[in-house]
């Protein structure tokens, strides 16, 4: 059996797909030693993502979300004679096996179509929906996502399989001269709130802002709010609360931290806020339990199933119950400790080698046709 895992995208964007992309080769490399595995990189990668001598890098040409990405890739992919072609980011070419699998991770476009640029909100409807009929199986990493395609896009239930993401090794509690160099780094102070993700409409960072300053309002002055992360698209509403509320002196952004530093800065803080308007996973909720840093997220897609009883939910369209909430958990250090042993035991149950075992699962149903 040939497999070909997509992993271009990652030489274009890094984050949470190239992630995606990356831990689980890592994790089918200690699972399966018989498959041949070719996993597609652009011809500009210097990475080679091939752990085992059962993977082998392949250099195409065609770029990610090029136009004709779906035929020009599918003339590259021709004669290598796949079994099954899987590609991580939701969108198949034209033909690159008799076995095509595709992940999706969330189908936001649909729910806040006001929060992407005419020119993706295009591209995303046509590519994913055209994916979607042609796949013959689909993952996704919660019910959540898979309610979304049974429910707006139509797509067959028994066509899709849900597979929880996993947590990196790496995301554990870190030592305390740790968290102190780290902070010194970037400059924090002892107590701090942390918001980390894509700087983007969806993460719902007004909504955040609004209820900072609610809390700013009421004494005592509140900790600073740390954002880590990168700059998505339209973040002229970010920007525009930011000076409105006049925010300035105390927020503190961290743009591109190295994602080794992410989990001292994950335990240095009091409580990470993610109250996004929608989630394919939430995957910076599950970092932050497995380093002992409690949540406080939205109650609605996928965070829920996620979080669990480990966190706090609150509706992200009430900036005072998410400020209360922040509240409660800084004022309450029973609260605390008592979700953040919940959220360790919650997270040490989200594994990639788990996620790879059902990936590896579909492969060899699929091939079994």
């Amino acid at each position: 059996m040939r497999i070909a895992i997509d992993a271009r995208l990652k030489y274009y964007r890094p984050g949470g797909i190239a992630e995606y992309t990356r831990h689980l080769v890592l994790a089918l490399a200690e699972l399966d030693a018989e498959t041949r595995y070719i996993i597609l990189h652009h011809v500009r990668d210097r990475e080679t993502l091939a752990p085992a001598a059962n993977f082998r890098r392949v250099s195409t040409l065609t770029p990610s979300h090029h136009r004709h990405e779906r035929w020009l890739l599918s003339a590259e992919l021709l004669p290598r004679r796949l079994d099954v072609y899987h590609t991580p980011e939701g969108i198949l070419p034209q033909h690159a096996a008799p076995h095509q699998i595709c992940t999706v991770h969330d189908v936001h476009y649909l729910h806040f179509p006001q929060y992407m640029t005419p020119e993706s909100r295009r591209y995303y409807n046509d590519q994913i929906v055209r994916s979607l009929r042609q796949a013959e199986h689909i993952l996704v990493p919660s019910q959540a996502t898979k309610t979304d395609l049974i429910t707006l896009l139509d797509v067959p239930p028994e066509k899709i399989t849900v597979h929880p993401l996993g947590v990196d090794d790496q995301f554990r509690p870190a030592d305390r001269e740790t968290i102190a160099a780290v902070r010194a780094r970037y400059g924090l102070p002892q107590e701090y709130l942390l918001f980390v993700g894509t700087f983007e409409p969806r993460k719902n960072l007004p909504g955040l802002f609004e209820a900072y300053a609610l809390m700013r309002d009421e004494a005592p002055e509140p900790p600073p709010l740390v954002l880590v992360g990168r700059r998505g698209w339209l973040t002229d509403t970010i920007d525009a609360a930011v000076e409105r509320l006049e925010l300035q002196p105390s927020l503190i952004w961290i743009e591109h931290a190295p994602r080794h530093d992410l989990p001292a800065l994950y335990s240095g803080a009091a409580l990470l806020a993610l109250p996004s308007h929608y989630e394919g996973f939430g995957l910076t909720a599950l970092e932050a339990m497995a380093c002992g840093t409690p949540p406080v997220v939205a109650n609605r897609s996928s965070l829920p199933e996620v979080v669990g009883d480990a966190g706090l939910l609150v509706d992200p369209d009430d900036p005072a119950a998410l400020a209360r909430a922040m509240r409660t958990l800084l004022a309450d250090s029973d609260l605390r400790a008592t979700l953040r042993a919940r959220g360790l035991a919650r997270a040490a149950e989200f594994t990639w080698r788990r996620t790879a075992s059902m990936v590896l699962e579909v492969y060899r149903r699929a091939a079994a046709l």
